[in-house]
């Protein structure tokens, strides 16, 4: 192999998939029995669906998810209407692809079904416990009676608590001392629950510690709820902590049509939140670092999937730059600048994802003034995501 990728989610499968087609053989170890993705629904920004589109995806990610006319953001307290960013074809041209909403799976489906096109080796049931580097070649260990991997460059696409990570970086995941309730529901079960816009838009409640996330899914057929709160029991220092309990205490307060949207989550899980600092080295040798395992973000702003379709796109783009005459890579070239490239882009996302929560969470006179602030903001103004969503 050119390349052993280590986790087969989205950050893995996407640079398998860009990897494959730039001319290299890759091998995808994942340690569950099988490629599938855990979670609800997926919010893709056009910097994800651009790279999508270039990778000739995109139809296919369409066909299964839902184009939204709008995100809107209400007040969690009095429901009442605060911003909104138009969906539209003056949007989609401005970034050059659309938004798109898409449930985990069936974007992981996607590009399972792509990497076996393209040619790239996945292997289940492979828990790859540690990389070292031999001389001009990755050497790739995993659990039990196995044999070893050994590949030009090993990737860690192993998520946030990268066991792989360690070679680069001793630090640990932060907790937000938030936690996520989420379901999914076809609509005909939740339909006396929904707002009059629901199955069009994107529409998110934010209050005193807590919002609430609601779109559609598979062409309207799935309604996917995300509710969001500060935990007491995290600030006590509870080992166990988020509970049911807690999320009907924390929305206490809200809104008719948020309290409706409670009644639409799966109450028997739950998800803690967290993210890691930003660090400026993501290679060792001939590991490199993506996805999660690189930059693992809090999810307001919706960037987790798209920073790791940006890794895999940049990735593969710098080994096409790097090609050596007569074949194969510089790959100590392609992973210097991958590396160069990427740090300080996934740096500002995750900053600016945790002041992004912290705006959503305020109350009192601070809630005042940012109900003020989006309020007077012109819908037309794309300044505030023009950074994010356009092309470098």
């Amino acid at each position: 192999m050119d390349v052993v990728i280590a986790g087969g989610g989205i950050a893995g499968l996407g640079n398998a998939y860009a990897l494959a087609t730039a001319g290299h053989r890759v091998r995808v170890l994942e340690r569950a029995p099988d490629f599938t993705e855990i979670g609800a629904g997926l919010q893709l920004a056009p910097n994800a669906t651009r790279v999508l589109r270039g990778w000739g995806l995109l139809d296919e990610v369409v066909e299964l998810g839902v184009l939204p006319r709008r995100l809107v953001f209400r007040d969690m307290l009095d429901g009442t209407p605060l911003t909104r960013l138009d969906l539209d074809d003056v949007f989609e041209a401005r970034y050059g692809a659309p938004y798109v909403l898409i449930h985990r799976s069936d974007l992981l489906r996607v590009l399972v079904s792509a990497c076996e096109r393209a040619g790239v080796d996945l292997v289940p049931d492979h828990d790859v416990v540690g990389v070292e580097t031999d001389g001009d070649r990755a050497v790739v260990h995993t659990a039990g009676v196995r044999a070893r991997h050994r590949a030009q460059v090993a990737l860690a696409a192993d998520g946030l608590r990268s066991r792989l990570r360690a070679r680069i970086s001793d630090d640990e995941p932060v907790p937000s001392g938030y936690v996520a309730y989420r379901g999914a529901f076809p609509v005909a079960e939740v339909a006396g629950r929904l707002g009059e816009d629901a199955l069009r838009d994107v529409v998110v409640h934010i209050g005193p510690g807590c919002h609430l996330v609601q779109y559609p899914l598979r062409s309207g057929e799935i309604f996917n709820t995300v509710a969001v709160f500060a935990s007491p029991g995290f600030r006590r220092g509870e080992s166990d902590w988020g509970g049911p309990d807690e999320l009907d205490a924390a929305f206490a307060d809200a809104c008719e049509e948020a309290q409706r949207g409670l009644k639409s989550l799966w109450r028997d899980r739950r998800w803690p939140m967290y993210d890691r600092e930003p660090i400026p080295r993501w290679v060792d040798g001939r590991l490199a670092l993506t996805g999660d395992a690189a930059h693992p973000m809090l999810q307001y702003l919706a960037q987790g999937a798209c920073q790791a379709l940006e890794d895999a796109e940049c990735l593969a783009a710098r080994t096409v730059k790097y090609r050596a005459p007569g074949g194969g890579c510089d790959w100590p070239g392609a992973l210097r600048e991958y590396e160069a490239a990427r740090t300080a882009r996934t740096a500002e996302v995750q900053y600016a994802a945790r002041v992004w929560g912290e705006t959503w969470h305020v109350d009192g006179f601070a809630r005042t003034l940012r109900n003020t602030l989006f309020r007077d903001r012109d819908p037309a103004d794309f300044r505030h995501v023009d950074w994010l969503y356009a092309a470098p």
